[in-house]
């Protein structure tokens, strides 16, 4: 069924109830998703539009209640159509993080974030699915697959290939040790929005899993879309560690404990993303995602060089001249603070 299609339906299926609404692309995300704005009688709302055969909504229906229940400012549902893949949700605006952080907010901002990232991790996560070994390393074979075979046209060797499976094992086992918690599992720049009360108004989250602590920290600090000085990171890291404790989701731990599950949680993802913005371009026609390629590379390259267990495979990469191919990160936007250092 083609996209007109599917928009006179949806149309069909909001008129239904406001006969007079107007109705406005918002966005399309990485998924087969699309939104729409729906104007009626001077108030808005986003409509939902997930094919059935692309995509459940239930999983979405399902965690919306369970965040809303822990007093996190996810959409409420206004109207639903599973079968028909239709849901109609408050409109939370449409300025998300990434366009609005700067160096005099940024502080704020992220506070608000952080504080919301602890009553996520406070939703009840029965029945969610594990972020087990077998995930976490599934995810991170994205990046040979996808990255160096399909994109750079690298083909690993057996020895090359076993580092690639010995540093995954080490971080996949590290990262299993962490306190496992609600998992946004895409918490950042892109889809926290600013709004004017109870700041953010959070979205895509129906992917959510049980998982260690750091993950949603590192999506929103180490975000792939926005970059900030390491001295940044580490004292917003350690500000949530103490909220955390506070909260009674992690027992008390050394700092460099903490910095460390941080870090190496940051690697896995890392890893992860660099197939996946691969894989968008190469199967989904989605190029854009290549240009964020540079800032991911960053991080892995940055932080994999501190731990001995995880070095053989930057030095890889640099044997590769993986770097020199992505090319260097530098930021678009005017403010120094996007700059990683």
């Amino acid at each position: 069924m083609s996209k007109d299609q599917r928009l006179e339906q949806l149309t069909h299926w909001i008129r239904g109830v406001w006969p007079d609404a107007a109705i406005e692309v918002a966005s399309a995300d990485a998924s087969f998703r699309r939104y729409f704005r729906i104007h009626h009688e001077g108030k808005s709302a986003i409509a939902m539009d997930a094919p059935p055969q692309h995509e459940d909504c239930a999983p979405f229906v399902d965690i919306t209640q369970r965040l809303r229940n822990a007093e996190v400012h996810a959409p409420r549902i206004i109207r639903e159509d599973l079968q028909q893949g239709f849901l109609l949700l408050e409109d939370l605006g449409d300025m998300p993080y990434l366009d609005k952080l700067n160096e005099q907010n940024a502080d704020a901002l992220y506070g608000d974030a952080l504080t919301a990232l602890i009553n996520i991790q406070q939703a009840d996560a029965t029945g969610l699915p594990e972020y087990d070994d077998d995930l976490l390393q599934s995810e991170m074979r994205l990046m040979p697959e996808w990255f160096l075979q399909k994109h750079l046209n690298i083909i690993p060797g057996t020895e090359q290939q076993a580092i690639i499976e010995r540093v995954f094992s080490v971080i996949s086992t590290t990262v299993s040790q962490q306190p496992q918690v609600f998992v946004h599992r895409d918490y950042h720049s892109r889809n926290l929005m600013v709004t004017a009360e109870d700041n953010p108004g959070v979205i895509d989250y129906q992917d959510a899993v049980l998982g260690p602590i750091t993950y949603d920290l590192v999506s929103l600090l180490r975000d792939c879309y926005i970059a900030w000085p390491v001295e940044h990171l580490k004292r917003w890291a350690l500000d949530f560690k103490a909220q955390a404790e506070a909260a009674g989701l992690m027992r008390a731990v050394p700092e460099a404990t903490f910095i460390q599950w941080f870090d190496y949680m940051g690697l896995q993802r890392h890893l992860k993303v660099l197939g996946i913005f691969a894989r968008l371009k190469h199967r989904d026609g989605k190029a854009g995602y290549l240009d964020d390629l540079p800032l991911t590379l960053h991080y892995f390259m940055e932080v994999g060089k501190k731990y001995p267990l995880v070095r053989p495979l930057t030095e890889l990469f640099d044997a590769w001249k993986i770097p020199q191919t992505i090319g260097a990160y530098s930021s678009t936007k005017p403010d120094a603070l996007r700059q990683s250092t």
